[in-house]
């Protein structure tokens, strides 16, 4: 038994590190001869994961051979070990629709038959398959129940790979502390059992992190031991990965000489390692950057014309292209071939602004889902109205009769009857005056929609595009110009910084014509992002929102009445935060009897407010109030801060 054991265990050794077919072959036909079917499968099952990366046509063959010969020996752990790695295989060979079929049917499998390890496997590959489609919340839920799921019937050194892949998505997600965090532990728990290859992904992931908060000597010592333990532990693909963070490194410090050198090592991969299509179109977008800076733009386009060609086989990388469409449309307004270089500015705006059309298209549909329901309430009245008139021309000539019948039986009912008539005239007047105003009031409320909807529209699709533009421009003329001229360099990012804030301005705007009433909900919401953004650009000021509790979360304001409100709020955070030197800003929001105060209190140097002229900034925010019926008022005192109130 023993010896069995250390037979297998060689056995399985060779495969993962054998890059030579004609001797993982040879192993194939030794397995066949094995009585353990066990042994088989699993020499099937690692001999089809070598042949992944090197020759996919024949991983499948032997991949599909072990899931038939499971299949027969009816040995489920086999058969769902295999239908996992036919996953693998699908996924490296780009048909991603595939790849979710088998991992999710090999989960099913572990579900069913309870292979908890199986089942943590195919839920991490769940997760690769989300991050390669760029869907990261996805990828990280998928990631987060590996690693629960490990904790549990796993062991800890698997618990390093989940944990680094939760890393990797925080990278993504641009959240770099978190994901030094999460790349620190998966290391140290792959140096505490030596698993050097592991090592150096860690290391590599690192020194990305620390590059990226601007820890640059820190990174490349990171770098530095990472190449060293590659070349030790045979682990070529992250050497190779470290390379192009050396070469995004050296382009980041301005030394583009040593960048274009490591870019080119990174790109120049060893026949036998596995195809990175998607690290390669990066990489190329890079070298077309550098080339551009270098002013040497037909070099920057043969690594554009290499990137179309990934594009074309895999249009999903897309997502990953925004730096490429920018740098080839540089190319092109730099050769004189202006329609070239405005298609890929018109690529890369659609790009860069596909979440939030997204958003705002499905605003726009639940206001046309509106406007349809009131054009249908709308035909309805109409169409009771016809019904009520009817109604009163039959009751009309009822009264008639009898009153005729009346006038021959009983001639002093004349009088009466006569009274009633013109009562019942009096009341179908009234009614029809009140339905044609019913019938007044929603027309005039459905062209108010209309004309909402269209000005909503014409804001974003116009100028809200042709802003983004603007923003492009500029960052290309910043960058594609070796401007010397420090003043006209400030300027540029000055307009640019403009042109951001008003697209941030045009989204509020759209966000407020698309509702007829604005919620405390919705105001609370919109005041939070705008502070955690105030927050994020200001990190030397601490932001604070609060509420009272017995608020009325319930309430409403009109759409013109909440964007006020959010005005004069978002005015006084800027001027505190421009003016104020303050280290902390406060908004707060009471009840006050039948009022709602609401208080934007810093801790700044305040001033005199009896010897200084108020600005537009405040006198604006007066004017809001006013517009509101809200009583504004602003107390400040030199070096004591500054509060400003507005009761509603």
């Amino acid at each position: 038994m023993k010896i069995r054991l250390i037979i297998s265990f060689a056995l399985f050794s060779f495969l993962a590190f054998s890059q030579n077919n004609k001797e993982i072959d040879s192993i194939l036909l030794t397995a066949k001869s094995q009585n353990n079917d066990s042994l088989k499968l699993s020499i099937y099952n690692q001999a089809g994961f070598s042949y992944i990366f090197s020759d996919a046509k024949r991983a499948r063959q032997i991949i599909d051979s072990g899931l038939k010969m499971a299949l027969d020996l009816k040995y489920d752990f086999a058969y769902t070990q295999l239908t996992n790695t036919k996953g693998i295989l699908m996924d490296v060979s780009g048909k991603s629709d595939s790849a979710n079929f088998y991992f999710t049917k090999a989960l099913e499998l572990g579900k069913k038959h309870n292979f908890k390890i199986l089942q943590i496997r195919s839920i991490n590959n769940l997760g690769m398959y989300n991050w390669n489609r760029g869907e990261f919340k996805k990828a990280q839920d998928y990631f987060f129940k590996a690693l629960e799921m490990n904790d549990v019937y796993g062991d800890e050194q698997s618990s390093a790979k989940y944990l680094n892949n939760i890393g990797l998505i925080y990278q993504e997600m641009n959240i770099v502390d978190k994901a030094l965090e999460y790349h620190l532990k998966s290391y140290e728990i792959r140096k505490k059992h030596n698993l050097l290859k592991e090592e150096v992904a860690s290391l590599n992931n690192i020194g990305i992190c620390l590059k990226d908060l601007g820890r640059y000597d820190e990174a490349m010592a990171k770098y530095e031991e990472g190449l060293k333990k590659g070349l030790e532990s045979g682990n070529l693909i992250d050497h190779y990965r470290i390379l192009e963070n050396i070469a995004s490194l050296q382009d980041e410090l301005g030394n583009l000489d040593l960048a274009i050198e490591y870019y080119k090592k990174a790109l120049q991969k060893r026949d036998n390692m596995p195809k990175d299509e998607k690290g390669d179109l990066i990489i190329l977008g890079k070298l077309a950057g550098i080339y551009n800076r270098l002013g040497k733009p037909v070099d920057a386009l043969k690594y554009i014309n290499k990137s179309e060609e990934v594009l074309v086989k895999y249009p999903h990388y897309l997502n990953y292209a925004d730096d490429l469409l920018v740098n080839a449309a540089e190319s092109y307004y730099r050769l004189n071939n202006n329609d070239k270089g405005r298609d890929y500015i018109l690529r890369f705006v659609k790009l860069k602004d596909s979440i939030f059309s997204q958003e705002n298209a499905n605003a726009i549909a639940d206001f046309e889902v509106k406007y349809e329901t009131e054009k249908k309430e709308k035909q309805i009245l109409v169409h009771r109205a016809e019904l009520a008139e009817k109604e009163l021309v039959i009751q009309q000539r009822n009264y008639q009769f009898f009153g005729l019948l009346g006038v021959v039986t009983l001639l002093g009912l004349l009088g009466y009857m006569l009274f009633n008539q013109q009562k019942l005239k009096n009341k179908q007047l009234k009614k029809e005056s009140e339905l044609k105003e019913a019938l007044v009031k929603i027309e005039t409320q459905n062209k108010l929609q209309e004309q909402r909807l269209r000005i909503s529209r014409d804001l974003h699709d116009n100028i809200g595009a042709q802003l983004t533009f603007i923003i492009s421009s500029l960052d290309n003329l910043k960058y594609g110009f070796d401007i010397k001229n420090q003043d006209l360099t400030s300027k540029l990012s000055g307009i640019s910084s403009f042109t951001r804030d008003t697209i941030y301005e045009l989204r509020d705007t759209i966000w407020a014509m698309n509702k007829n009433e604005i919620s405390f909900e919705d105001l609370q919401t919109r005041i939070s992002n705008f502070i955690e953004k105030a927050d994020i650009a200001s990190k030397h000021i601490k932001f604070e929102f609060a509420f009272d509790k017995d608020v009325n979360s319930s309430m409403t304001f009109t759409s013109i009445n909440g964007m006020n409100i959010y005005r004069i709020i978002q005015e006084a955070i800027n001027n505190a935060i421009k003016y104020a030197d303050a280290t902390k800003i406060s908004v707060f929001i009471h009840k006050k009897e039948k009022a709602i105060e609401i208080e934007i209190v810093d801790d700044g140097k305040g001033f005199d407010i009896k010897n200084i002229e108020l600005g537009n900034g405040i006198n604006n925010m007066k004017k809001r109030a006013d517009e509101i019926d809200a009583k504004f008022s602003i107390s400040s005192k030199q070096n004591k801060g500054t509060t400003i109130k507005i009761a509603i």
